[in-house]
C-alpha cells in the first residue's frame, strides 16, 4: 500500500489546505507529513512547508537545525507506528508535536503531525528549553529570536484536544482519498494487464518466422492512422490483430467498433454504419447513431469486408476519403475521425478484375496490408499453441491435462483447414472426452485428424517394403520441413537432428531443391 501513496497529491486535498489554513490562523501551527520510514513527504525538496513562527523558521533554515527536526520526524512516525491513537511528543527544540497515523486497510502509511506550539501546563518550562536552545545554536541571534518566544502560541488541554480532532478529520478523508485511488489504480492495473493478455501481440501465440514476421510489421503500424487490411483464412485470428492494433495505438482510450459486414444485407449494413433518422423507414421510432459516429476518435474494425455490395462500397469510399457520411433518411452531413481496419479471407484484387470489388475502395483499404499466415505454413507453432489451450481448458476444468507424443505428431501431421480456432475446438474437445484423465491419446482425436495424418503419410501403410516406406516418410519430412523454414536448411537440419550436408545430400537425393517444386 506504500507504494500506492501519492503524498504529491495531498496538498490537492481540500480537507488539507482548509486544515493548514485553520491551525494556522488559530495557533501558527504548521502541518506536515511522514511516510513508514519517517521521511518528510509532499514537501518540497525535503524542506518544511512553511513554518508559521519566527523561531521555526530559523531553526528548519540552519542545516543542523534542519537535520534536528527531521529526526522528530522520524522519532515521532517510530512512536505513531506502535499507537492507534493521537500521541503529544516534544521536539528537540522544546516545542509540542501532536502526532495522528495513517492506516489504510489496516496498514499502517504514516502519520500527520502538527507542530510548533506550547502546551499550558507546560509552557513556562519550554519557553526556558527554547531559550537554552536558542542561545546554544544562534549565537548573535539568540536576542531577536528570543523576544518571540513570549509570543509562542500556547494551546489547553481543550484546545489539543480540538486540534487533535480536527487532524483525525482530516486522516479519516485522507483514508477515503487513498482508498479511492488505490481502488482505481488496481483497476486501471487490472485492465491494463487484461488489455495485454488479450490484446497484446503476445497474445498472438507463435515463435514461427511468419509469426515473426508479422509481428515486426504490426509493430511498425500500430501508432499510425493508416487504413490496414487484414488478409487470412478463417479461424487465422484476424479480429485478434485488429484488436492488437487498436489498443496498442494511441486511440487505445477511445472506442473498439467492430461489424460484420457479412452478416447483414445491405440496407441493414447502411443503417448500421452511418445511422439513421427517425422515420426513414418501418421501425425507426427514434434517431440512431451509426458505428461511425460512435467510433468516432477510435477505431472501426469492417470484419468480412468483401461481402458487401458496390453500391455500399460506394458509401464507404466516401467516408475513407472525407470522413464524411450521411443517416439513412438524413440531409445532415456528418464526420467522424476514425481509424479504418478491414479483413477479408476473400481475394480482393483478383475481385477487382472480376469487377466485384470496386477498384478505388480496394487501394483506399490496402494501404498497409497484413497477410496472417494460415497453421499449416507455421507448424512449428502447433505444440506451443496447444500447451496453451490444454492450459486454458485445464483452469476451467480444475486440472492439468497434456497430450502424449503420438497425438502431438498427429496434430502437427493435420493440415487445419479450419486454423488456430479448429486447432483449439480440436483441444477442447480432447480435453472433455479425456474426463479426469491427464493423460491425453491419439484414441481420442477427430477420425478425419486421424485419418488425414495417415493419408498424408505413406510410412503409417502396413503393406510394401520397409526400405520404400520409411524413404517416402523422409522425403515427404523434409519436403513438408523445408517449406516451413522457408529452405532454411541450417535450421531444418537441426530440428531433424542431422547435419546440415546430409540434409543437402537428402534434398538433392529427393529432388527437392526449392526449383523443382515452385
Amino acid at each position: 500500500m506504500t507504494d500506492k501513496v501519492r503524498w504529491d497529491e495531498f496538498d490537492k486535498l481540500h480537507v488539507v489546505r482548509r486544515l493548514r489554513e485553520l491551525v494556522g490562523k488559530w495557533w501558527q501551527i504548521q502541518i506536515n507529513f511522514t511516510d513508514t520510514k519517517g521521511l518528510l513527504r509532499g514537501v518540497p525538496e525535503g524542506k518544511f512547508f512553511n513554518p508559521l513562527n519566527p523561531i521555526c523558521k530559523a531553526v528548519t533554515e540552519d542545516n543542523r537545525g534542519f537535520e534536528a527536526c527531521r529526526g522528530t520526524a522520524r522519532q515521532t512516525t517510530v512512536e505513531a507506528t506502535r499507537s492507534k491513537d493521537a500521541r503529544i511528543s516534544r521536539c528537540h527544540a522544546g516545542f509540542s508535536t501532536v502526532t495522528v497515523p495513517i492506516r489504510v486497510e489496516g496498514k499502517y502509511v504514516g502519520c500527520v503531525f502538527g507542530d510548533g506550539f506550547l502546551v499550558a501546563d507546560s509552557a513556562a518550562e519550554q519557553k526556558t528549553r527554547i531559550k537554552n536552545y536558542l542561545e546554544r545554536q544562534f549565537a548573535g541571534r539568540e536576542q531577536e529570536l528570543n523576544n518571540y518566544v513570549e509570543a509562542l502560541p500556547i494551546l489547553s488541554e481543550k484546545d489539543i484536544a480540538y486540534l487533535t480532532e480536527l487532524i483525525e478529520m482530516v486522516v479519516e478523508e485522507i483514508i477515503v482519498s487513498q482508498k479511492r485511488v488505490s481502488d482505481e489504480q488496481d483497476k486501471v492495473g487490472e485492465l491494463s494487464k487484461e488489455l495485454g493478455t488479450r490484446y497484446g501481440f503476445d497474445r498472438m501465440i507463435g515463435k514461427s518466422a511468419p509469426m515473426q514476421d508479422l509481428y515486426r510489421l504490426l509493430d511498425r503500424v500500430c501508432d499510425s492512422d493508416a487504413t490496414v487490411l487484414i488478409n487470412g483464412e478463417n479461424g487465422t485470428g484476424k479480429e485478434l490483430i485488429a484488436k492488437a492494433l487498436h489498443y496498442n495505438s494511441k486511440r487505445k482510450d477511445k472506442k473498439f467498433v467492430v461489424v460484420n459486414c457479412g452478416a447483414f444485407n445491405e440496407n441493414l449494413l447502411e443503417s448500421e454504419l452511418f445511422g439513421h433518422a427517425k422515420g426513414s423507414f418501418t421501425g425507426a421510432i427514434k434517431d440512431k447513431k451509426g458505428l461511425f459516429e460512435e467510433a468516432d476518435g477510435g477505431t472501426l474494425f469492417l470484419d468480412e469486408i468483401g461481402e458487401t455490395s458496390m453500391s455500399m462500397q460506394v458509401k464507404m469510399l466516401r467516408v475513407l476519403q472525407e470522413g464524411t457520411f450521411t443517416p439513412v433518411g438524413s440531409t445532415q452531413i456528418r464526420k467522424a475521425n476514425v481509424r479504418i481496419l478491414a479483413a477479408t479471407n476473400r481475394e480482393l484484387q483478383r475481385m477487382v478484375k472480376e469487377g466485384g470489388f470496386r477498384e478505388d475502395l480496394f487501394y483506399r483499404l490496402n494501404v498497409i496490408n497484413l497477410l496472417v499466415p494460415p497453421l499449416r505454413e507455421r507448424k512449428e507453432d502447433i505444440p506451443i499453441l496447444a500447451e496453451h489451450f490444454l492450459n486454458k481448458f485445464a483452469k476451467e476444468a480444475g486440472y492439468k491435462k497434456a497430450v502424449d507424443k503420438p497425438t502431438l505428431e498427429r496434430l502437427m501431421n493435420h493440415d487445419w483447414p479450419g486454423n488456430v480456432r479448429e486447432l483449439e475446438n480440436e483441444i477442447e474437445r480432447l480435453c472433455v472426452l479425456a474426463g479426469s484423465d491427464t493423460e491425453i491419446y491419439a484414441d481420442l482425436l477427430s477420425a478425419h485428424i486421424s485419418d488425414n495424418a495417415k493419408n498424408k503419410f505413406p510410412g503409417y501403410r502396413v503393406a510394401g517394403k520397409l526400405k520404400d516406406a520409411l524413404e517416402d516418410l523422409e522425403k515427404q519430412m523434409i519436403r513438408d520441413g523445408l517449406e516451413r523454414t522457408r529452405w532454411n536448411k541450417s535450421k531444418l537440419a537441426k530440428e531433424l537432428g542431422i547435419s546440415r550436408a546430409g540434409l543437402i545430400m537428402k534434398v538433392e537425393k529427393y529432388g527437392l531443391d526449392k526449383r523443382n517444386i515452385g
